[in-house]
């Protein structure tokens, strides 16, 4: 169900079950962990600098495949704390820029997908939310944290309990996600965009996706996040591209940087 290629620096990660939305069962969670490994020791060996994950068909990932589940025997911890959750860790660390192209729908473990990667660009007509009234669950994947840290504690009740889903360019205009585009025009645009951060300063970008997540997570401050930037940029004082970034900016010409 989950393919990987790699090429021209950039790993693409598919979620090719499009009978059933790209719902993941626990087979299919082991696969597209084994994915991200392998994109990780591509990283290592300098021929993978940018990561697209998308889904193939109608649907980016409608979520957990229950179609066997029995409730009465359902491991739920088992499945989302000790598959699901660890999953979505390792893609939130992955060493380089990390983009998904979401069309259709996005929900549940899908939603989580989503939510562990660093750029998240959706079809205008994607359905995003929580379906969850429906089955007498909840959201999980971490959809509580993005719905009220975006949208606020009243907007993310309203949608848990009326069900009721919004559409990409919604969700883009409420701040969940970064850039909403035609349907057909997704997933062109999404891997132009990918190819050419690529070419760019993987070091450069990976501080930035570290600050960043030491702000989202640890909740720093201007002045405590300011030292942290500060100390980045010493770091990145010793890399190849940041030589060649100022050496091409000091001769007026466009820099080629070999992460």
């Amino acid at each position: 169900m989950i393919e990987l290629s790699i090429s021209g620096g950039v790993a693409e990660i598919v979620l090719n079950a499009p009978q059933k939305m790209n719902a993941l069962d626990e087979a299919a969670l082991a696969e597209l962990e084994a994915a991200y490994d392998k994109a990780v020791e591509g990283v290592e060996t300098g021929e993978v600098r940018a990561l697209l994950l998308r889904g193939e068909g109608r649907g980016f990932c409608a979520g957990r495949d229950i179609s066997g589940v029995t409730p009465a025997d359902d491991d739920v911890i088992g499945y989302l704390g000790g598959k699901v959750q660890p999953l979505l860790a390792k893609m939130s660390s992955f060493p380089a820029p990390t983009f998904a192209s979401v069309q259709g729908a996005c929900l549940g473990v899908g939603l989580g997908l989503a939510i562990a990667t660093d750029v998240v660009y959706v079809a205008d007509n994607a359905k995003i939310g929580s379906p969850f009234a429906n089955l007498g669950a909840t959201l999980d994947s971490g959809g509580h944290w993005l719905f009220t840290e975006r949208l606020g504690s009243h907007r993310t009740l309203d949608m848990i309990y009326t069900a009721e889903l919004i559409s990409g360019a919604e969700a883009v205009r409420s701040g969940l996600f970064s850039r909403s585009m035609p349907a057909d025009e997704l997933l062109e645009n999404t891997r132009a965009i990918v190819a050419k951060v690529a070419s760019g300063a993987t070091e450069a970008f990976r501080a930035s996706k570290e600050l960043v997540a030491e702000i989202r997570d640890a909740r720093l401050g201007l002045w405590e996040s300011m030292a942290n930037e500060n100390q980045a940029q010493a770091d990145l004082c010793a890399t190849e591209d940041y030589a060649e970034g100022f050496l091409a900016f000091q001769e007026k010409r466009k820099p080629v940087f070999k992460g």
